[in-house]
């Protein structure tokens, strides 16, 4: 209970904070009715109740004030249906904190008296107990003499044998009235006569500022997407420069590069004290065309050559000329493109016998090629791997059918 109460106390110390006007006025009196709950520490077996409570405090400055208070409570027992009267009769202290905001929080400590009548766990409790309590609270006031409080009030008494707790929060109106009577400010004195002043020429216009001077380039002026052009630029009688889209402020001279996707004209706007120039270059863009088929499946990467050799053969069979034909193609396309053609097999024979078809099969497609399409010689190459490099199993049918391959693998430049 001691730490809960602790806990409530400080999180409401860090939720107090405001500055408008109005606020606690010193030689006033105030009456406060009030309504709210008591909880009592576990160990005492009683049940959480609502108070009805009253205040009637007098003010001895802004901050300091003092209260009389009562409060009323019927409870009963967590062990039986018996129901307890309880009483608290005393007086407090308060300090408050910026008592000339509208809300102003305060703390609070004080001294009374206790009675708990009726049937609990200690029999002892229907004699008047003393009660220390401690705690904090705030008022708002929403007039100049009425205010909602809020009042939170630990309460430590000795009952049982031992050293008892509570917790009281309660909320109402606090009412002040009575203090000393506003003084009427004095009017202020009416203002001197205004002294004549000597008539002054105005200072001659100062010399025009220079105009602004600014120019900006771009080199070269068209480019092919994804390639840079340099954009330069002089000025002169100016205080900041900047360029748009993009790039932003910039100093008075200078280069920088920029990677447009589509045409763009870039602006270069100055300010001097003689005033604002701009100045513009263009730099187109050319979009080039995406890669033919043929690049995609043949540039930099293997692809496999679509044809297919009888067993123990390497001859080419006619119905597989149109796939070589655009490998022909491709390579009459791209005049610089060059590579090798490489021969597979799967492992049904030995090694050597499956190294010689491979080497063959490869040859075959590599001077079909050179032969047909008028390739240079010395743009392909052609080797033979074996069974030494599958891309399937060689356990099944299918998988031995994927291995009996030829490949090609060139290289663009």
């Amino acid at each position: 209970m001691k730490k809960t109460i602790t806990l409530l106390l400080i999180g409401s110390i860090l939720a107090i904070a405001a500055v408008v006007s109005a606020g606690n006025k010193a030689d006033t009196f105030s009456v406060s009715p009030l309504v709210g709950g008591i909880t009592y520490e576990g160990n005492q077996h009683l049940e959480t109740a609502p108070v009805f409570g009253a205040r009637a405090g007098y003010n001895f400055t802004k901050a300091l004030g003092i209260e009389a208070l009562f409060d009323y409570s019927r409870t009963k027992s967590t062990q039986s249906s018996k129901t307890l009267d309880f009483y608290r009769y005393g007086g407090e202290l308060l300090y408050h904190f910026w008592p000339d905001n509208k809300f102003v929080p305060y703390v609070a400590a004080g001294y009374a008296g206790m009675n708990l009548k009726g049937n609990n766990p200690y029999p002892e409790t229907s004699k008047t107990k003393g009660v220390i309590d401690y705690g904090l609270g705030f008022k708002y006031f929403v007039t100049e003499d009425m205010a909602w409080r809020t009042d939170l009030r630990g309460l430590t008494y000795y009952y049982g044998r031992e050293d008892q707790h509570a917790l009281e929060y309660m909320t109402g109106v606090y009412i002040s009235f009575g203090g000393p009577a506003a003084s009427k400010l004095a009017e202020p004195p009416p203002p001197p006569p205004a002294e004549a002043k000597p008539v002054v020429a105005p200072p001659p216009p100062p010399p025009a500022s220079p105009a602004p001077i600014a120019n900006l380039s771009a080199s070269p002026a068209a480019i092919t997407k994804g390639q840079n052009s340099t954009l330069s630029w002089t000025s002169q009688n100016v205080t900041d420069c900047e360029i748009l889209p993009v790039v932003g402020t910039v100093q008075m001279q200078g280069s920088t590069p920029v990677t447009p996707d589509t045409d763009t004209v870039y602006t270069l706007t100055c300010k001097g004290e003689g005033g604002t120039v701009k100045s513009t270059a263009t730099v187109g863009v050319t979009i080039p065309p995406p890669p033919s088929p043929a690049a995609v499946r043949f540039c930099n990467k293997p692809a496999i050559i679509m044809i297919n050799f009888d067993s123990d053969k390497y001859n080419i069979k006619p119905q597989y000329h149109a796939e070589l034909k655009t490998v022909g193609d491709f390579l009459k396309e791209f005049p610089t493109s060059h590579g090798e053609i490489s021969g597979h097999t799967d492992s049904t024979h030995t090694r050597a016998y499956n190294q010689t078809l491979s080497e063959r099969r490869a040859n075959s497609v590599k001077e079909f090629i050179i032969k047909n399409f008028g390739i240079a010689p010395e743009r392909l190459t052609s080797k033979g791997y074996g069974k030494d490099k599958p891309i399937a199993t060689n356990k099944t049918k299918a998988g031995r059918a994927m291995n009996r391959r030829i490949v090609a693998n060139f290289v663009c430049d």
